[in-house]
């Protein structure tokens, strides 16, 4: 199709990252995750799958609407920027729920919004559809930075809960 991406790679990436990221997920959300200290804006755990399926198809569609103006070739910015986004996200289940590295998973997501806005910034003068369809995923990402900061801040690192996340220094 176009350049060379069909728009069911171009979606099926995201998604399947996600599912990988659900498998990692899947114990520690009914184990460990229900143990932390978390603030009362917390949305219920059965939000999480509708929300992630929607904006991982979101951003695969965005970047396919990308890739068909030119390519790597003429797109190479933009796409490695939603790449790189793409990776840290990928990565952030592992470190959180995985890992249980709630500093190193916050040092993480907060990159990822950074990079998710700059991803959206660069692909304005490309699309502005396709910014667009980036929006709901940082406003997401915005709240779950939010989220990972308080459950990091009120979850102390010698807890064995968080698997002695060494990313807090500790008293001396």
């Amino acid at each position: 199709m176009g350049q060379g991406l069909s728009l069911g790679v171009a979606m099926g990436l995201p998604l399947l990252g996600g599912i990988a990221g659900s498998v990692v997920t899947r114990k520690a959300v009914k184990e460990w995750y229900p143990t932390l200290k978390k603030p009362s804006w917390t949305p219920p755990n059965w939000l999480f799958g509708p929300v992630w399926t929607f904006l991982y198809a979101t951003m695969g569609y965005a970047s396919y609407r990308i890739f068909q103006q030119g390519g790597w070739e003429k797109q190479s910015m933009p796409l490695s920027l939603y790449l790189a986004q793409l990776a840290l996200n990928f990565t952030w289940s592992p470190l959180f729920f995985g890992a249980k590295k709630l500093g190193l998973a916050l040092v993480n997501i907060t990159a990822m919004g950074v990079t998710v806005g700059a991803t959206a910034h660069s692909f304005w003068p490309v699309d502005p559809l396709a910014s667009k369809l980036l929006w709901p995923y940082l406003f997401w990402v915005s709240y779950a930075t939010a989220l990972n900061t308080y459950i990091y801040i009120n979850n102390p690192p010698s807890s064995k809960k968080d698997g002695g996340d060494s990313n807090k220094s500790k008293a001396s």
